[in-house]
């Protein structure tokens, strides 16, 4: 059509040049919002979007708490008291980092607030082990808390954003709603427990290095008056982000005015040159970038037009369903490069009916399928909570595209039939 030829080579333009790293992203976002507007592709309400987000707030205030954790001492600390037990060798730092990582997961539902707390640890934990800046290991660790943050709690419902997008609109297309268990029972095998497997293997391999096992030393001394604040500060955050179904209130807003409270004068914890300093506006943009992008594509139609013109394309047979079940988790997988993790969801959920028809597959178990493929992405751009976590500690973008196509090559080849397997067990999937 006409009116998509636009947005398409847009599109594909924006989705290359992250892809390839040809431009610095921010640059690249950028250059999207200049032609989106300039050229009247969208309106400047889509466009930018991203910035109107709670996801890009998220990012913002993620980056405000992570300085404050590191000023005042408290990610030392922690990682003072991990680094004798975690430093022995390099299997088990990874093991140590990845488990901290699934295990928060179950207890804060904010993709972004678990990276602000977890990165500057594990960083500070990498310099306690001898994995200085530039490391191999000091890269390894930082991206397992990324990859891990993202694509592990993708088997537990309220951990991720994208599992969110897909059940509020599984409700509000089919009246279909996924409770926490039976949601954890389906995915937590595979996409969780084999997920993070995967992961400390791949990170073990591809990031091998040699940490230094640290010293029990002394034990730490009583906390300063500033890191008991910003303790207090961040145990009541935790828990109004553990209860956000109860009181109704978006992680984003109770990062934001954290953030603020780390930001007043007297009572906060940073300067405005530490502001500036701490806040890394080349992602804040990068992030607003890949939000717009996914609404731009989600609006004009153009997500929706090139998902009915594959489903023709697909090994769609009603009599191999394992068949059918590997080209849906495809799909998915496919329109993640193209609108990310966020946005397959409000893709894939309208397709889901006519898929379900097309394979004989339960619409219910349509729509859980798609979830195998937003949770393994190809490319970091794919995942914003990787983009931020390698910005927050320095990781080239190389380094975090080796680790995903690793994780996705694994995924697709071994744990993707797994998990068809487990699905026909437990009967969401035809056994023909």
């Amino acid at each position: 059509m006409p009116s998509l030829l636009l947005p398409g080579l847009l599109t594909a333009a924006t989705v290359v040049l992250w892809a390839t790293s040809a431009l610095p992203e921010y640059l690249t976002a950028l250059l999207f919002f200049t032609v989106a507007t300039v050229a009247g592709i969208s309106t400047p309400e889509i466009v930018f979007s991203g910035f109107l987000s709670a996801a890009f707030w998220l990012v913002l205030s993620g980056f405000v708490i992570g300085a404050a954790i590191r000023k005042v001492g408290l990610a030392d600390r922690v990682a003072a008291m991990l680094a004798p037990h975690l430093a022995r060798s390099w299997p088990r730092m990874v093991v140590g980092v990845v488990g901290l990582t699934a295990g928060l997961a179950f207890v804060m539902p904010s993709n972004m607030g678990r990276i602000t707390l977890l990165i500057p640890i594990v960083m500070a934990l990498a310099d306690r082990a001898g994995l200085g800046p530039g490391s191999r290991g000091r890269m390894g660790l930082a991206l397992a808390v990324g990859c891990g943050t993202f694509q592990i709690s993708a088997a537990i419902l309220p951990a991720n954003v994208p599992n969110l997008v897909m059940a509020g609109a599984a409700e509000s297309s089919y009246g279909i709603r996924f409770t926490y268990l039976s949601y954890l029972l389906l995915h937590g095998p595979v996409t969780g427990l084999g997920k993070a497997l995967v992961l400390i293997g791949c990170t073990c391999v591809l990031f091998r290095d040699r940490p230094v096992q640290a010293a029990a030393g002394p034990a730490p001394g009583p906390l300063s008056a500033a890191e008991t604040r910003l303790s207090v500060l961040l145990l009541a955050t935790l828990a109004l982000w553990m209860t956000d179904s109860l009181h109704g209130i978006q992680p984003a807003w109770v990062g934001l005015a954290s953030a603020c409270v780390c930001l007043l004068p007297r009572v906060g914890f940073l300067t405005s040159d530490e502001f500036t300093a701490g806040v890394n506006i080349r992602t804040c943009i990068y992030v607003a970038g890949i939000l717009g992008l996914a609404t731009l594509v989600a609006r004009s139609g153009l997500g929706d037009a090139l998902g009915r013109a594959v489903i023709p394309l697909l090994p769609l047979d009603p009599e191999r369903p394992r068949t059918a079940f590997a080209a849906l988790v495809g799909l998915a997988g496919m329109l993640d490069l193209i609108v990310t993790g966020n946005g397959v969801p409000a893709l894939f959920t309208p397709l889901a009916r006519a898929l379900a028809e097309a394979t004989a597959i339960p619409l219910k178990s349509v729509l859980m399928i798609q979830v195998l493929g937003y949770a393994s992405p190809f490319l970091p751009y794919q995942a914003s909570p990787l983009v931020v976590a390698m910005e927050m500690a320095k990781v080239p973008a190389r380094e975090g595209v080796r680790l995903c196509l690793a994780l996705a090559a694994v995924t697709f080849v071994v744990l993707v039939p797994l998990d068809a397997l487990w699905f026909q067990a437990l009967g969401w999937l035809p056994l023909r």
